[in-house]
């Protein structure tokens, strides 16, 4: 397989092809997630592996485990494994998150993200690739999969970091609340200020009380189209050297 490089940062580069890349979300999502040195965090349906790549900028940050169901994912995140020398500090591994408990002992993470598929299956155009299919409809999982796997992936106390589109919100916050993860933080993510959102952030956890917060909304573009500060801040040194492409 012939990959495509882009720098995340001088040290780290990611692996890309047409069926496994990155957009927007993932990258406001790991940035939303606020992964913490020691944290023990793992990424789920991980895709060309954006966000551990992301964290892993910190020559700080612990080891980071990420899974994904597909073959071709899994040996495209270990291509820049290859390519960044990260040896043992990003740990894929194929496995269907339905069946976590094949793969992983509970309780082993405090950290678990998830940028979902949006679409529920026969809805949108479905005359995609396989992996992107997958990738961008319900075919292989849910919310409630994904909430389920991560419940039993967390520590007590844990956190579990997803976005998704705002129509889904009551199911998100629902199946959260079902499996022991309690919403605590939410934030909605704007084009532009005073527009309605077009995406959700929230940050769960595990056998918390009780109690939400909704965070001031993100705003990609200020009034003259160019990225907010807060958005330079999301990218980082992604920015650098991609001005045109994400300004």
């Amino acid at each position: 397989m012939n990959y495509t490089f882009e720098r995340l940062s001088d040290d780290i580069k990611v692996a890309v092809t047409p069926d496994h890349t990155f957009g927007t979300d993932a990258v406001i999502l790991a940035y939303f997630a606020k992964a913490k040195r020691k944290d023990r965090c793992i990424d789920m349906g991980t895709g060309c592996g954006i966000i551990p790549l992301l964290w892993l900028r910190d020559k700080g940050q612990s080891a980071v485990h990420c899974l994904d169901i597909q073959q071709n994912a899994i040996e495209q995140v270990n291509a820049s494994i290859e390519q960044n020398l990260l040896g043992d500090r990003l740990v894929p591994h194929l496995c269907d998150l339905r069946e976590i408990e094949k793969e992983f002992k509970p309780e082993g993470f405090t950290l678990v993200t998830m940028n979902p598929p949006y679409k529920p299956i026969n809805t949108g155009f479905e005359s995609l690739g396989e992996s992107a299919r997958i990738a961008r409809h319900e075919v292989c999982c849910n919310i409630e999969d994904a909430v389920k796997a991560a419940n039993y992936l967390l520590t007590y106390g844990g956190r579990f970091c997803m976005c998704h589109r705002p129509e889904r919100l009551v199911d998100a916050l629902a199946i959260m609340r079902k499996y022991k993860i309690e919403p605590k933080r939410l934030r909605f993510v704007v084009d532009k200020a005073g527009e309605e959102p077009f995406l959700f952030l929230v940050e769960g956890k595990k056998g918390a009380k009780p109690f939400l917060r909704v965070e001031p909304s993100l705003v990609i573009k200020g009034d003259d189209s160019k990225f907010t500060k807060e958005m330079l801040s999301v990218y980082g040194s992604y920015a650098d050297g991609y001005e045109d492409k994400i300004r």
